[in-house]
């Protein structure tokens, strides 16, 4: 049985002391289950704090992107050494926020993944389609495409230690929501795309997340279909009660 990974996007959001406050009210709380792993991703600034208060509770701490080189002539970077220095555990790349507003491509999130398991980091690699896309009926291939090419060269152990964040981009923070259904058809296919590159034993181990304006009032109807098994939430994690409220549905 695949464990359930709840991961918080805060995007750009909060100060430190507000940050400092949110680990503070769920310290404690995370249940220590095998069944759900919570992930906090939160702005670099926030990171070496974060990761210190964390360090004996049951929480993850991941970057919201990072560059693919180890170091070098990139004003405004941050590299994976300079994560894995911190302690931070997890990275999330290729947000369709980066794609549409930073002009990451699947090259660039390609490239960010090898990065990311040459320092023992582990990736979060999100895909997902426009409303336009999905109206012209592009989900299933534009995805296909976003998987293959974001995971083209990993091995199969690394590709099986991916985490796959399924994000329509029309449901990002928009108030809509695809429904569960939806949701699960594309990430069963998702499956069927890791199971044809690598193996079906590599597929069912793979972790695939839902993301697009997840909330408590509908986390357990996301989580109770067959091939979802998590999601990354952006602002219902922006509060802690609301935020371990989805930890709890994924520890069922």
């Amino acid at each position: 049985m695949r464990k359930k990974v709840i991961a918080g996007n805060w995007k750009m959001n909060k100060v430190l002391s507000e940050a400092n406050s949110f680990v503070d009210e769920v310290n404690g709380k995370v249940p220590n289950s095998d069944n759900v792993e919570a992930i906090v991703c939160a702005p670099f600034l926030f990171l070496p704090s974060l990761v210190e208060k964390t360090a004996s509770s049951n929480v993850k701490v991941a970057a919201q992107n990072m560059h693919f080189e180890d170091n070098g002539a990139f004003t405004g970077e941050v590299s994976p050494v300079m994560l894995k220095d911190l302690g931070v555990t997890h990275v999330v790349l290729g947000h369709s926020e980066r794609r549409e507003l930073f002009a990451e491509t699947d090259e660039t999130v390609n490239k960010k993944a090898h990065a990311a398991f040459n320092h023992d980091l582990t990736p979060i690699v999100c895909v997902g389609e426009t409303l336009e896309q999905r109206e012209a009926n592009e989900t299933m291939s534009l995805v296909e495409t976003q998987v293959k090419k974001g995971l083209e060269g990993l091995s199969a152990e690394q590709v099986a230690k991916t985490i796959i964040a399924y994000e329509p981009i029309w449901a990002i923070g928009t108030g809509k929501t695809a429904t569960s259904e939806q949701a699960n058809e594309v990430c069963t296919h998702i499956r069927n795309v890791v199971k044809e590159i690598t193996s079906e034993d590599i597929a069912e181990k793979v972790i695939i997340q839902y993301g697009g304006s997840v909330k408590p009032a509908n986390i357990d109807e996301l989580l109770a279909q067959s091939d979802i098994d998590g999601a990354l939430v952006g602002g219902a994690s922006l509060e802690a009660e609301s935020f371990l409220q989805l930890v709890e549905a994924g520890s069922k």
